[in-house]
């Protein structure tokens, strides 16, 4: 018989919240021996909580620092597992209550000098995680109902893209923060998009869950303040 599963969490870690000077000492040292940053991390994290299937510590936790990297090995990063654990957990624990309240994830966004926040790092650290488990994915990105979520996401991640032909077209200074606005928002939709694949360990073969309706906001953001990125989606989409 199927069995309903609570959030993943990492048990006996708290779920409480990095405090800023946590964030900081996690912030240097995924600088010092990690594979991506703290921005980076967070967008990881998020699409492996978000997806429908579960990605172990063991094979995740390889993106982040590698086969050869050992935390035991200085004193001054002793303590990174733990926090690497508490976030994940308070990542998981906001996530999942926006099944039942409205209620957003605030991502980590890394401001430039002069103070815009991109968010390409974290779109590229979330567009990993799905690299995980890529085929999983393919339910939401092909999903002609649902798939928007995933646009700002995709948007921010082949913005630089080296090949020019993959880029989207250029992102003005004015509309960065309502494609932050708009892709903050998509985060929730995710989460409850792939819910009923998390909640249930054996999915029959051809079962089809109803999935919740697009929120009106994330419609109106990308029917009107994103329609010209929709040739750019659709040739995303083909890729993956």
């Amino acid at each position: 018989m199927a069995r309903k599963q609570e959030p993943v969490l990492m048990h006996s870690i708290s779920s409480q919240p990095l405090v800023f000077d946590e964030l900081a000492h996690l912030a240097a040292a995924l600088d010092t021996i990690g594979s991506m940053n703290i921005e980076m991390l967070d967008g990881y994290f998020t699409a492996l909580i978000c997806g429908p299937d579960i990605v172990l510590p063991s094979e995740y936790m390889l993106e982040v620092f590698g086969a050869e990297t050992s935390l035991h090995v200085d004193d001054q990063f002793s303590d990174i597992p733990s926090l690497l654990r508490r976030h994940w957990n308070a990542i998981a624990a906001e996530l999942h209550c926006t099944l039942t309240e409205q209620n957003a994830y605030m991502p980590i966004l890394i401001e430039r000098d002069d103070g815009v926040a991109p968010g390409n790092d974290w779109a590229h650290g979330f567009v990993r995680g799905v690299q995980m488990r890529p085929g999983s994915w393919d339910h939401l990105i092909h999903d002609e109902d649902h798939c928007g979520s995933m646009m700002p996401i995709m948007i921010l991640h082949y913005e630089n893209d080296f090949d020019p032909q993959l880029r989207p077209p250029p992102i003005p200074s004015e509309k960065r923060d309502a494609l932050l606005e708009v892709m903050i928002s998509g985060i929730a939709n995710i989460y409850h998009f792939f819910e009923p694949y998390r909640q249930y360990e054996c999915k029959p073969a051809g079962a089809h869950f109803p999935q919740k309706a697009l929120a009106p906001n994330i419609a109106h953001g990308l029917t009107h303040c994103f329609e010209d990125y929709s040739l750019f989606f659709n040739v995303v989409r083909s890729l993956h």
